[in-house]
């Protein structure tokens, strides 16, 4: 009789019911997150029961999905709309739920064979795409749109001029993005948890990845934190607490992540045109209302208001605080350069992301008999996009200062060999 595979007993452990588990409770905290939000942003009272497609959308655009804008608004008119944003806060909490759904069975485990690791994740895979499948076909709803008064509004109600504007998923780019989602959140559960397992061939790859992924995912959610507190200490002292509520279940990661690459100096660009507009702080609002593209950078918002200074005091000192909690985790032989290099990489691929996630652009337009030429108050514009290679030349050098300092701190703090038995277990 052949021995039993040092693996088998624990697959048993993380079967279908863990994965579903997993997956539904991922997509109720998403779902409750984005309703809740939506619900303080106004979209409660939409009309024809939409909030719940409404809500089934933004779930879809949280995990990279692809919804499609239509407009229709008969013979006589001619629309025109786009819209392309993630709800970062929607995004955050599937992730933490789903991570943590995902190693809570390989959990008490050193080591994990790579056949193992690649059939739980296929099981969640499978559950997550189904589910995400049907949220595709439940996201989608049109809109009657009320011309309002004026010349535009008096020529509709002549010529019956009814516009809709409507939305829909684009079903394979959403389960195309969807499963890289999902992938990149597995795999990055598996390198910044320090009790999750390994397969043998990558432990060695640990003392480098691991503490650096950490580190990151720390300074991140450090971010948010901080953003949250921010928000409720102004909606106390100002209002808008329904307001603030939005952009805290919708989009403090958006804002307080832009605010990272801001503080190191990036620079991004954009516009706000119409109705359109950002959520707090206002000074964003200011700069990029324009008519021409705006440069959004710690020099323009400063002239607003001068207290952005702190934007860059605040990275830096997070920054130091994330490159000495990559030094601690670290093995004590691993030298101050080395820690610095590790840092350097570790920012940049972070601000890379930032830059991937945090861009915003919308657009509609709506034209009656050539009046209005998509333009006007039926019509707003807005877009916000990083300069990429600038951004990542900062995180370089700030990640190789910062990480040259947190390993030169973390010397006295560390008792040399006992970061080795840590790792070596």
């Amino acid at each position: 009789m052949s021995p039993r595979p040092p693996f088998a007993p624990a697959v048993s452990r993380h079967g279908w019911v863990q994965a579903l588990a997993a997956v539904l409770a991922a997509l109720v905290a998403m779902g409750v997150v984005a309703g809740l939000g939506l619900w303080a942003a106004g979209a409660g009272d939409l009309p024809d029961g939409a909030f719940p497609r409404v809500v089934a959308a933004t779930v879809v655009t949280a995990v990279g999905g692809t919804i499609e804008l239509s407009g229709n608004a008969g013979g006589l008119a001619e629309s025109n709309a786009g819209l392309t944003v993630i709800p970062l806060s929607v995004t955050l909490v599937g992730a933490l739920v789903l991570a943590s759904g995902f190693l809570r069975p390989l959990r008490h485990r050193a080591v994990a064979g790579a056949p193992e690791l690649a059939g739980w994740a296929a099981r969640v895979a499978v559950l997550w795409l189904l589910a995400l499948l049907g949220l595709a076909f439940a996201a989608r709803q049109t809109f009657t749109l009320q011309l309002g008064e004026g010349t535009i509004g008096d020529i509709g109600d002549l010529f019956d001029v009814s516009p809709k504007v409507g939305f829909k998923t684009d079903v394979p780019l959403t389960l195309l993005f969807g499963v890289l989602w999902l992938a990149g959140v597995l795999v990055l559960a598996l390198l910044v948890a320090p009790g999750a397992p390994l397969p043998g061939r990558l432990l060695r790859f640990q003392e480098s990845v691991r503490p650096a992924a950490y580190a990151m995912v720390v300074l991140l959610l450090a971010y948010v934190v901080l953003g949250i507190v921010v928000g409720l200490v102004v909606a106390v002292v100002r209002g808008h607490r329904v307001e603030t509520l939005a952009v805290i279940l919708l989009g403090m990661p958006n804002l307080v992540w832009l605010a990272l690459t801001l503080g190191l100096g990036a620079t991004w660009t954009g516009r706000v045109q119409g109705p359109f507009g950002l959520p707090m702080p206002h000074v964003l609002d200011e700069v990029l209302r324009t008519k021409e593209v705006s440069t959004l950078n710690l020099r323009t918002l400063a002239e607003y208001d001068g207290r952005v200074w702190w934007l860059m005091v605040v990275a830096a000192v997070l920054l130091l605080a994330a490159a000495f909690l990559l030094a601690t985790r670290s093995p004590a032989r691993i030298r101050a350069w080395q820690h610095a290099l590790h840092m350097a990489v570790a920012l940049a691929l972070t601000v890379l992301m930032i830059c991937l996630v945090c861009r915003i652009s919308a657009h509609y337009g709506l034209s009656v008999l050539g009046i209005g030429d998509l333009g006007g108050d039926l019509a707003g514009d807005l877009f916000l996009k990083p300069q990429v290679w600038t951004a990542l030349g900062l995180a370089l050098l700030w990640g190789l200062v910062t990480g040259l300092l947190g390993a030169l701190l973390a010397r006295p703090v560390r008792r040399r060999g006992e970061t080795e038995k840590r790792w070596d277990r």
